[in-house]
């Protein structure tokens, strides 16, 4: 079975009436032999999972990620049950027989096949779904999990809830959180910026160019507690004013729904300290290391955006007024500046990614990486 991307571009030599109805990224599902039908009118189990990823925009996931994870998820099956000559929306018996040889592959199979426990019970939500939609659908009258069905309060209010009899028991969410000590992220900080643990500069260390970035990103990373994607694409307009006095209390800090994970709408907060140090690198190091330099954004993302009137909420952008809670990731890399430069804060001056050489960093490692 073959997974693709699907891109509209050149559609109009198809031979096809019109452009198809399919996102752009959106995965499509073929069999190896090409085929989308066994006969007229009997689509084969692809096509029906074509339409259930084709959907899932309107359902709920609007991230692309989503929509691959939802399609690996369901080829893997798909090429599994076929393997064994079993149809996906026949006899829920043997359905079930095979879903039970499924979980013996992957939790206690060939090594290369073995999935742990995370990735098991991710795998059967995304196969609940499908199976739950396929149902709404009328392509099958039956599902092939056994769920029980319990109350939960949520919000003050009690609700009913469902547990699906073939996830596997977790750990209680206490004893899997993760926490950086505070004293190990001020070294990692300073590491970042090309100082020893005592916050000298490090001689065996080359300094960077960049370094005043390295450890002004570093720290309002684990402050804010940014995820890649977010610090990766914000721009310089976004990050937030800085309070006219130092405070203890924390500085709220909106992010643009188009860049957080499932495009929804997150706040979180950063303390005064990174703040004031990623403003200090923005109007001082920042500015010095991009002086003579004009940002040309690759030519295969697009038209360039020319910025004029910048504001924290938004801007003209090629004359038209947007916000910057509505750009998205690829449109943000094609900003330009009224000085000809990016506004993304971790942008390097000449537009490449760079490295950071730890020599103390781990005993064991002769480097680490940090990647912005």
């Amino acid at each position: 079975m073959q997974r693709i991307s699907f891109s509209a571009s050149g559609w109009e030599t198809w031979d096809v009436a019109r452009q198809p109805l399919i996102r752009e990224q959106m995965p499509v599902l073929i069999d190896d032999d090409l085929l989308f039908e066994d006969a007229p009118g009997s689509p084969r189990p692809t096509t029906v999972a074509n339409r259930y990823l084709g959907e899932l925009p309107i359902n709920g996931a609007p991230a692309v990620r989503t929509w691959e994870n939802s399609a690996g998820c369901i080829s893997a099956w798909l090429s599994f049950l076929q393997a064994r000559g079993v149809h996906p929306f026949n006899d829920r018996r043997e359905l079930r027989g095979a879903l039970s040889m499924y979980a013996e592959y992957r939790l206690a199979g060939p090594l290369k096949a073995r999935w742990d426990h995370t990735t098991w019970n991710l795998h059967v939500s995304i196969l609940s779904a499908f199976y739950d939609w396929a149902k709404d659908e009328g392509v099958l009258s039956v599902v092939p999990f056994t769920y029980r069905v319990g109350h939960r309060m949520a919000h003050g209010v009690l609700e009913k809830a469902r547990k699906n009899m073939a996830k596997l028991g977790r750990p209680r969410p206490h004893t899997t959180i993760k926490h950086l000590e505070w004293d190990f992220a001020g070294l990692f900080v300073r590491a970042l910026g090309g100082l020893d643990p005592l916050g000298e500069p490090d001689l065996r260390y080359r300094r960077p160019r960049e370094g005043a970035r390295n450890s002004a990103m570093g720290g309002f990373v684990l402050s804010s507690g940014l995820r890649r994607k977010e610090f990766t694409h914000l721009t310089t307009y976004e990050i937030p004013p800085l309070p006219a006095r130092p405070t203890t209390l924390p500085v709220l800090f909106p992010l643009a729904y188009a860049i957080t994970k499932g495009e929804r709408d997150r706040t979180t907060w950063v303390h005064y300290e990174p703040l004031a140090t990623m403003h200090q690198y923005i109007d001082l190091d920042r500015a010095a290391s991009a002086e003579g330099f004009r940002w040309r954004p690759p030519s295969k993302l697009g038209e360039p955006l020319y910025v004029e009137e910048p504001d924290w909420e938004g801007a003209r952008l090629n004359g038209v007024r947007r916000s910057w809670k509505s750009l998205r990731p690829a449109e943000r890399l094609c900003l330009i500046t009224p000085e000809g430069q990016s506004p993304l804060v971790g942008l390097q001056s000449t537009g490449e990614p760079f490295v950071v050489s730890i020599p103390w960093f781990r005993r064991d490692l002769s480097y680490a990486a940090w990647h912005l």
